[in-house]
């Protein structure tokens, strides 16, 4: 059944990522790092600006929606474009293209046990904290369900965005500077680095229509309850923007990849 082929990549992929502790321990301490330079980069900022708000955000808002979001990062980060692009240097792309499985497929679920593992360890942890030093930041209600769909759409729509930079690989064989691109506009445009209310309103209106901001700055709103996600109605266009760019993506990438993968090229062959 493909269920339990989805079910034993899930396996492995958490084997896989227990395998190799130390690796985990320093994502955790450069994330922790990173929090800090964060925690007193915003400190001066807000110390410049003279007013305890800045474009309707606290010092305290801003660092829980950062804390929050480079947890997020942490649990739906994938390095698609990294693995496809030594898989196809090394030839070892022929044999996952020979697997039972398809093979986007095949991608996106070898990723599912390093979700778990991230989640249990990085996001989980890091909202428990949140909300017990804030008490009470990240409201307990109808809104971690919303979170959760969110969350998988947003999944769905990195996977995609993912995908498509990968799929360059089969025509440079090597995506180094594009995917470091690649990931600088993510981070930027999803509101992962910088809330979204700190843009300029040209920018912020740009940035409202590209699918970046369906990764972290949709999910974390609908978690903090922010810009009127209280109820249904209010969630209904965030929803509705994710899954219009999940399924939009998917075809594109689909598309994509069935096209440029006739034209895949290993080691001269």
């Amino acid at each position: 059944m493909t269920i339990r082929r989805y079910l034993a990549l899930t396996r492995a992929g958490i084997m896989e990522s227990l395998q190799f502790r130390l690796g985990t321990f320093v994502t955790l301490l450069g994330n922790l790092l990173y929090i800090i330079l964060v925690y007193f980069l915003w400190k001066a900022i807000y110390a410049s600006a003279g007013t305890e708000s800045v474009n309707g955000m606290t010092f305290n808002d801003t660092m829980i929606y950062l804390i929050l979001a480079t947890a997020l990062f942490n649990f739906l980060e994938m390095f698609v474009v990294w693995d496809m692009s030594r898989s196809i240097q090394s030839g070892k792309i022929i044999l996952d293209l020979l697997k039972p499985m398809g093979f986007r497929g095949y991608t996106f679920w070898s990723y599912s046990g390093s979700h778990v593992i991230m989640f249990f360890l990085t996001f989980l942890p890091t909202s428990v904290v949140v909300f017990i030093i804030t008490k009470g930041a990240i409201p307990l209600g109808l809104n971690i369900i919303w979170f959760v769909i969110s969350t998988v759409l947003a999944l769905i729509v990195n996977f995609n965005i993912e995908m498509l930079v990968a799929t360059l690989c089969l025509y440079t064989e090597s995506t180094w500077g594009i995917n470091i691109v690649k990931e600088t506009i993510v981070l930027l445009l999803s509101g992962a680095s910088i809330p979204l209310a700190f843009f300029p309103e040209t920018l912020s209106k740009a940035v409202s229509f590209m699918p970046f901001r369906a990764v972290y700055d949709i999910p974390l709103n609908i978690l903090l309850q922010k810009n009127g996600t209280e109820c249904m109605s209010g969630l209904l266009p965030y929803l509705g923007f994710q899954a219009l760019w999940a399924v939009g993506l998917t075809v594109l990438s689909m598309v994509f990849w069935n096209i440029s993968v006739r034209k895949i090229t290993v080691n001269g062959g």
